[in-house]
């Protein structure tokens, strides 16, 4: 979801996973821009200007982390503890390809670890309450140093976890049964 200052309203659209920036000359950039860090957001190359004019929002219902156990590895899910969708910051971008197409394009903005997802991984998304969207969409008016403080880690007592099968980890297996619990290894 984004904000259209020229509409005046928000807008979801569908883009690609992996921040293409405008300047780029090839898409393939995306591969490696997935994800970014909050530090130094502002002063990164392909994230400058983005965080500058082009923040959204990426609803997630869940996001998984692997704990890596003696006999291998275990996916968790993790959401909110109350039902609903997540907001999570993000960066958006448009790329002209070569052959004249036009690619929208996102990154998924990440933050230290809560001490609750610690043990799973030493980064997470940063998750943004309702009251914290206008700031970020840019709706209302935010100072950099303004938005760079909402890029914190989530309240630990706003999430759970749960252990999930590892047929997640298949980017060819994509039903609601990977989110269902299983009963945790080790």
């Amino acid at each position: 979801m984004r904000f259209d200052p020229r509409a005046g309203e928000r807008s979801l659209d569908l883009a690609r996973w992996g921040l293409v920036p405008y300047w780029a000359k090839d898409i393939k950039i995306g591969y490696s821009t997935f994800n970014t860090k909050a530090e130094g957001i502002a002063e990164r190359s392909a994230f400058k200007e983005p965080f500058r004019r082009r923040r959204c929002l990426v609803p997630f219902d869940n996001f998984y982390e692997w704990k890596t156990l003696a006999d291998g590895k275990q996916p968790y899910a993790i959401a909110r503890a109350d039902p609903g969708l997540m907001a999570v910051a993000g960066l958006w971008d448009n790329w002209r390809s070569p052959q004249g197409e036009w690619v929208r394009s996102f990154t998924v903005v990440t933050t230290a670890a809560n001490r609750f997802l610690a043990e799973l991984h030493d980064r997470m998304p940063v998750i943004l309450d309702p009251p914290d969207w206008p700031r970020w969409l840019g709706e209302t008016p935010a100072e950099p140093q303004e938005l760079r403080s909402l890029l914190q880690p989530y309240r630990e007592d706003g999430l759970v976890m749960w252990p999930i099968d590892k047929r997640v980890g298949n980017v060819r297996n994509n039903d609601p049964g990977l989110v269902e619990p299983i009963a945790a290894a080790g």
